[in-house]
């Protein structure tokens, strides 16, 4: 068996490529950063370090690096011999990777069994932008006779990495890799720990509201206590307090939109503040917190889950605050950072709302945050 997986970094090693290298798989990272393939090609193997609950430390060998910049050919030749081609390059990537990809499926044989295409992003139905993608470029016979394309959702907390590890990989000992086993008709690829389900959407957006919520809201109010890490904001009782009011919010989403019970869900949420609170994942408050236009989108992890719950009549005052937080990361080094704190200086309250979260005058939601726009551009 055979994997591909574009995206060499440290998702790429320390999760999917694990997984992946664990369940047997012929694995082949692709990847258009030279050094970092140049490092892999050279050295046998790496070891990924899970700490927290029950650490433990694999090793990964036995894998091929391609530049898939320089050494597309040879990407082609490899994906038209795969059972699996996986991502973790990050949403706006896909459309790079999506020509070699389609190279590749044209490439395989007539007679091959369908190649599982998943894109492993933090992103909601990644893979399908990315089959979107690879059409454009197809130029092979039947597409849907030669790949399949499954939606996942993808978590665990891979931190900044310590600058001395080399290829080894830090991680924390969670992960869910959950997968849409519908389009596989029955025939879904081996690969122990993924969680096979039949509708993916609520997993996603469990994940997004809840973990990515979490996270970045520990980031923001971390960074306005001066706070160094993610681990010492929960530290922090009135913190941990504001995330968990954040995620009670989420949570009442949730369930009234997915159907999970609320016991579940609270479980989850208490399972996700432990993981935040790990002193082993020493992840800083702005590398969480960077981006914040994105993180502020419209469908992102603030607005998207606040406007749903305003329209439903559920409360939405945790999420306000996590957003007038946001608002409020001023980091030079991030260049997100420097465009929204210039933007919210030179641009009148209504403009920022509509390019930085997406929202209309329509939207029961937009009053709430246009108030926290005025509220920080007054200060």
């Amino acid at each position: 068996m055979r994997a591909v997986h574009f995206g060499a970094g440290n998702i790429g090693r320390g999760f999917v490529g694990l997984l992946l290298h664990n369940a047997g798989y012929e694995l082949v990272f692709a990847d258009v950063a030279a050094p970092l393939i140049d490092a892999l090609d050279s050295t046998p193997s790496y070891r990924v370090h899970e700490v927290g609950e029950e650490s433990a430390t694999h090793t990964v060998d036995g894998y091929t690096a391609l530049n898939s910049g320089t050494a597309e050919a040879a990407v082609v030749e490899q994906i038209a011999g795969a059972d699996v081609v996986t991502t973790a390059v990050g949403p706006s990537i896909l459309k790079f990777v999506a020509p070699v990809i389609a190279a590749g499926i044209a490439a395989r044989s007539a007679d091959a069994p369908r190649v599982a295409v998943m894109a492993c992003e933090n992103a909601i139905n990644a893979t399908d932008l990315l089959a979107e993608r690879v059409r454009e470029h197809y130029t092979g016979d039947d597409l849907a006779a030669r790949a399949v394309f499954a939606n996942t959702a993808v978590d665990r907390i891979v931190p900044a990495q310590d600058p001395d590890a080399g290829l080894d990989v830090t991680v924390e000992t969670f992960f869910e890799w959950a997968i849409d086993r519908t389009p596989f008709g029955g025939e879904e690829p081996d690969i122990p720990g993924v969680t096979w389900v039949d509708d993916l959407a609520p997993y996603i957006e469990r994940k997004l509201f809840t973990v990515n919520t979490g996270h970045a809201t520990s980031a923001y109010f971390g960074f306005a206590a001066g706070v160094r890490t993610i681990s010492d904001a929960l530290a922090d009782p009135a913190i941990r307090d504001s995330v968990n009011a954040v995620l009670q919010e989420t949570k009442a989403l949730l369930v009234a939109k997915h159907g999970f019970s609320d016991d579940q869900q609270q479980a989850y949420v208490e399972k996700i503040l432990s993981r935040f609170a790990n002193p082993h994942l020493p992840d800083t408050v702005e590398r969480v917190g960077r981006a914040p236009m994105r993180k502020l989108s419209r469908h992102e992890r603030f607005v998207g889950p606040a406007a749903e719950a305003a329209e439903r009549g559920l409360p939405t005052a945790a999420l306000e605050a996590a957003m007038a937080a946001a608002l409020r990361f001023d980091v030079p080094e991030d260049a997100e950072a420097v465009e929204l704190q210039q933007l919210l200086a030179s641009t009148k309250t209504e403009d920022v709302v509509e390019q930085v979260t997406g929202l209309t005058p329509e939207d029961a939601l937009y009053e709430r945050v246009a108030s926290l726009v005025r509220d920080r551009q007054a200060r």
